[in-house]
């Protein structure tokens, strides 16, 4: 693997062609001013010592040294050796409710945008933890593994919408027992499961199942995300007015906030319940929870980190500097006669 460390100094290589440019314009007018002067063939004898080609191979030379000093101060980086390290963290899976009540707007722009949002967030404060991603409505799904790739938890949370199931409804209970049997089998470190949803859970036992994952050692925190008043569920329109989804009277769904049962969820499974607002979610008091658990050692293979090799076109540009100022324009009277730079015809 390859890359630069400060690739925007790669634009001073646009100054080359410039430098050709210029010393192309400068020769023009040195021949036209030679030809003002006087017959150029006689001025040439007259210079004897003169060389055509030095002051060009002095040229690309220089012009060659300018090419890999800028290199060099771009800061060229390998990094393709894959080693094993050593880490210590905790194990964390975050379950996602995606089904169509998180569309409701009364956290802006939306329930699920915002979780998402403070996700990302999260995920970039991590340093040794591992975590992992469900996601649930009717039923829950895996949607990443528990892992160390913060790069790739990203990627995979961006991709999250509530079209990645079809089916219906809030079984929290669900995607507790599947974290439950997401995390590492021989890991001994803490283990956590956060789950943001708006508690509408019509499916399955979600407290039981909070009580069976703490049993295990396992903690079970809660987010509630939404108001309690709560608002109308968008659906998708072909006009330009937006239309809320309906129940069998014609009536428009109001999607609230259950706190009640996150309460006691987060109570059954002894972590913590937080109401998300507009301006917090609450992900980053629950992390600082996190924090107090018990961290565990533990291999993680990853690419080792980028090494400098930007001394060795410095070095090459600092060689073709001094060949420059040993190649001189004119001809001396030893070398005379002993041209490298005339083309033999």
């Amino acid at each position: 693997m390859f890359q630069f460390a400060h690739s925007q100094l790669l634009f001073l290589l646009l100054s080359i062609p410039l430098i050709v440019l210029f010393y192309w314009i400068s020769n023009k007018r040195r021949k036209k001013l030679l030809a003002d002067f006087g017959n150029i063939e006689i001025i040439e004898q007259l210079m004897p010592d003169r060389s055509k080609s030095r002051p060009f191979a002095k040229l690309i030379i220089l012009l060659s040294a300018l090419f890999f000093f800028i290199f060099g101060l771009a800061g060229p980086q390998f990094g393709t050796k894959l080693r094993e390290t050593k880490r210590k963290g905790v194990e964390i899976i975050i379950a996602l409710d995606v089904s169509n009540s998180m569309l409701a707007e009364d956290i802006q722009p939306n329930r699920l945008e915002r979780a998402k949002q403070s996700i990302s967030k999260l995920v970039d404060q991590l340093r040794n933890d591992k975590i992992g991603l469900i996601v649930f409505a009717g039923e829950a799904f895996t949607q990443l593994p528990i892992t160390t790739d913060y790069v790739s938890a990203k990627m995979f949370l961006a991709n999250i919408t509530p079209n990645i199931i079809s089916v219906q409804g809030t079984a929290i209970g669900s995607a507790i027992n599947l974290a439950t049997k997401s995390f590492t089998p021989e890991g001994k470190s803490d283990k956590a499961v956060i789950i943001i949803t708006d508690g509408e859970n019509h499916e399955d036992d979600a407290v039981g199942a909070a009580t069976a994952a703490r049993e295990k050692g396992i903690f079970v925190h809660t987010i509630g995300i939404g108001l309690p008043q709560g608002a109308p569920i968008p659906v998708q329109s072909g006009s330009y007015q937006k239309n809320y989804l309906k129940d069998g009277e014609g009536n428009v769904v109001i999607s609230k906030l259950d706190e009640v049962l996150l309460q006691q969820i987060a109570t059954a499974g002894s972590g913590i319940y937080i109401r998300a607002t507009n301006t917090q979610i609450g992900l980053n008091t629950i992390f600082e929870e996190i924090s107090k658990m018990n961290k565990t050692e533990y291999k993680a293979k990853r690419y080792s980190e980028y090494e400098d090799q930007f001394q060795w076109p410095i070095a090459i540009a600092i060689l073709l500097l001094v060949l420059e100022l040993v190649v001189l324009e004119r001809r001396t009277k030893l070398f005379r006669k002993f041209n490298l730079f005339k083309i033999k015809k």
